[in-house]
């Protein structure tokens, strides 16, 4: 499925009847090889535009994966680099690619960290959060942060009503409730529910003074606003 590294059909399927964490680990070793990891392109991305903001010093990768953005941590931070998530699995491909890096198993709704980073990021995570979960996860990230500490994620400029991607991503969204409904345990992940005006305002309940920065390297769209933005939340 995907490519010839990647897991077969037959292995999502039984990723999509698990829990999310067992999901996970049971993906965790073909995971690079999908099409889910965030493209290189995209943390390159993110990456040159945080160094414009930093400079940094600690670093945190919350819902870290496999690692993918440790690298960007380490590009733009001076100090220790750390991610967390609650796969096993994906935590020990992380351990591989990122033997530098210090990596917490935990759940992002309950981070077991003092005021200690002065940058989060995250890439790939939010459609595991339903919207009443995303407020706690940000105030999880709030009080992990020191003060003038900085969350940032890129954040894709939403398809246009009626194209392809648009009813894809629907589809997709429907299946999974549907799937939910119907299957225990649930498997979060939706790709409808993280709206920027939604997120915005979430961000600021939780403690956080939002912008927007254009990732401009990823190009605007025909309207001549950009592809995606990076949302850049400090912690006054």
């Amino acid at each position: 499925m995907f490519t010839p590294q990647g897991p077969s059909l037959r292995e999502l399927a039984v990723q999509a009847l698990s829990s999310v964490e067992h999901g996970y680990d049971l993906l965790a070793g073909t995971f690079d090889a999908t099409p889910f990891r965030t493209s290189d392109r995209l943390l390159d991305a993110v990456a040159e535009t945080l160094e414009s903001l930093g400079p940094f010093g600690s670093g945190l990768d919350v819902c870290c994966g496999t690692g993918a953005g440790l690298g960007v941590l380490r590009s733009v931070c001076a100090d220790r680099i750390t991610g967390v998530d609650f796969s096993t699995g994906m935590l020990a491909r992380a351990r591989d690619a990122h033997p530098d890096a210090d990596l917490v198993r935990a759940d992002a709704l309950a981070l077991p960290f003092a005021p200690a980073f002065d940058l989060a990021v995250s890439f790939g995570a939010f459609g595991h959060f339903l919207p009443a979960a995303q407020r706690a996860l940000f105030a999880q990230v709030h009080t992990a942060l020191r003060p003038g500490g900085t969350f940032a994620f890129p954040l894709p400029a939403p398809p246009p009503v009626g194209s392809r991607l648009y009813w894809a991503l629907w589809g997709f969204d429907a299946a999974m409730r549907v799937r939910n409904a119907l299957w225990r345990p649930p498997f979060v992940m939706y790709y409808r529910t993280f709206r920027l005006a939604d997120v915005r305002t979430r961000l600021e309940e939780a403690g956080f003074e939002v912008t927007l920065v254009p990732i401009e390297s990823l190009g605007r769209r025909e309207d001549g606003s950009p592809r995606c933005r990076l949302v850049v939340a400090r912690k006054a």
